[in-house]
């Protein structure tokens, strides 16, 4: 009886010491957390238009898709989300970092283990020792045994040294899942870029076949006409002029729509279905014709990019308390509870208990710098932090700035380019009917003709510059990714 309330005794002893220590635990050498100063102004350039701050969060909160309705583009970013090797890559990263942080957090605590031994120990015929049990006869071999369960060299984390180093995985594995968020944003606003430049050149190819296929047949009657007297030579090579050039620009359009086909592939990472859902029309790709902005402060919010970079600050903030810690004293512990016995039968006795507490600390007194140079280093990799995270909240507006003054200039260029094509088409129509009434030279009608092919050109072209940076407004104001996208 009093072998068990002694054991009992130990046992509390044990326990209120751990407990003691740690409480004693609960110092934080890292230095308390600003977020910096946001390093851009709070308001967009003057040339980015009129921007509604009542409607700030409106891409942020817009899932993708919501935000894109082209059935077949939708289905292109969700075969994206299985297969493209960025993603992948990203999810691996994610898992990586989450068992770094899982490794590092194991610290805090004693890692425990059971460990049983058995040893023989008997005189070899030379007169030393052997540890082969039972050579020879009448030779006595010494035998003992031992079964514990414990822990060794655990340090007591006492001015948050393993914490902070806990903390700094912990803010790297947050900061990988920021990353992976950005590359997803960046993924699907890719994929809606490259589609509709696939669509704007499906575009391009029809308004070159329809010219090659006008023009061809504008040839063949001059040539009848040339055949009969009725025209001269030099009519026929001006629209022949023509003709090779639309057909130059069908070659062009075809190639460019396959590369279109060949990044798609490349970006959902695997080959495109046969039975994609058809296309919408070019320029209805999107749900909104505009998207509004908020005001610069709410991109830190939004931003994943932005995120990730104070994340990795805040870790680099408390590896300075680690490094702090090291001019601290060190104090470790080692214990452990079992049974020992020099006969087996004897080893699972009360009499075979057995523990033991061995507590130790360390102090630095000479490093040679080494702590101070941790110590300046550390500091050094928070200011480079500071460093990128300001930078990535100013890149951060200027992209959604260009991307602003960029829809008001494609607003108007639009408008402009539009009343182009109907200036272009109305001389066009005029100058052919001339030419068929014998008052002007087909050099007159070629020029209009020319004017018209390259103002249709150059709206097409002019459109879709303006959808795709619908697209790059949407990405650069944090939007792709919320609980709407996670859930649909």
């Amino acid at each position: 009886m009093n072998s068990v309330i002694s054991r009992n005794a130990r046992k509390r002893t044990i326990c209120v010491g751990l407990l003691a220590t740690g409480l004693l635990s609960g110092c934080n050498l890292a230095p308390a957390y600003k977020r910096p100063a946001q390093p851009v102004q709070n308001s967009w350039p003057q040339d980015a238009g009129m921007v509604s701050p009542t409607s700030s969060s409106a891409a942020a909160t817009l899932g993708w898709k919501n935000f894109f309705v082209d059935r077949r583009l939708k289905t292109l970013i969700e075969l994206a989300m299985k297969n493209n090797r960025d993603l992948r890559g990203q999810a691996a990263a994610i898992i990586e970092a989450q068992g770094q942080y899982q490794v590092q957090h194991a610290s805090l605590f004693p890692s425990i283990s059971t460990t049983g031994s058995g040893m023989y120990v008997a005189p070899s015929s030379t007169g030393g020792f052997s540890f082969a049990p039972g050579q020879g006869e009448g030779v006595s071999t010494l035998r003992y045994y031992s079964l514990g369960i414990g822990f060794s060299s655990y340090e007591i984390d006492l001015f948050g040294r393993i914490r902070n180093l806990s903390k700094q995985e912990a803010e790297a594995a947050l900061a990988s899942e920021y990353n992976a968020r950005s590359v997803l944003i960046s993924t699907v606003s890719q994929i809606a870029t490259t589609y509709i430049q696939w669509l704007a050149d499906r575009e391009l190819l029809q308004l070159a076949s329809d010219t090659l296929t006008s023009q061809s047949e504008t040839l063949r009657l001059t040539r009848m006409q040339y055949d009969h007297g009725e025209s001269d030579l030099l009519t026929v090579s001006q629209i022949n002029t023509q003709v090779e050039q639309a057909g130059s620009d069908r070659e062009q359009a075809r190639r460019q729509i396959a590369q279109d086909e060949h990044e798609l592939q490349l970006l959902v990472g695997a080959p495109l279905p046969n039975d994609l859902p058809p296309a919408a029309s070019f320029g209805q790709q999107t749900v909104l014709t505009d998207l509004p902005a908020g005001l610069p402060s709410d991109l830190i919010a939004n931003r994943p990019d932005i995120q990730s970079a104070e994340h990795t600050l805040i870790g680099a903030n408390a590896n300075i308390g680690a490094a702090r810690a090291a001019f601290f004293p060190r104090v470790t512990l080692t214990a452990t509870e079992g049974i020992s016995s020099l006969e087996f039968r004897r080893l699972f006795t009360p009499g075979a208990e057995m523990w033991a507490l061995s507590p130790s600390i360390s102090l630095p007194i000479f490093t040679w710098g080494q702590n101070e140079g941790n110590l300046r280093i550390s500091k050094a990799r928070k200011l480079q932090e500071i460093a990128t995270y300001e930078k990535t909240v100013q890149t951060a507006f200027k992209e959604v700035s260009d991307a602003l003054s960029a829809r008001e200039t494609y607003l108007a260029q639009g408008r402009r380019m539009t009343g182009l094509v109907a200036s272009s088409q109305r001389a066009y129509d005029l100058s052919m009917m001339r030419f068929n009434t014998g008052s002007i030279s087909y050099l007159t009608a070629l020029v209009q003709q020319r004017n018209l092919y390259q103002a249709q050109r150059s709206l097409i072209e002019v459109e879709a510059a303006r959808y795709q940076n619908m697209v790059t407004l949407y990405r650069a104001l944090g939007g792709g990714w919320s609980q709407s996208a996670k859930a649909g």
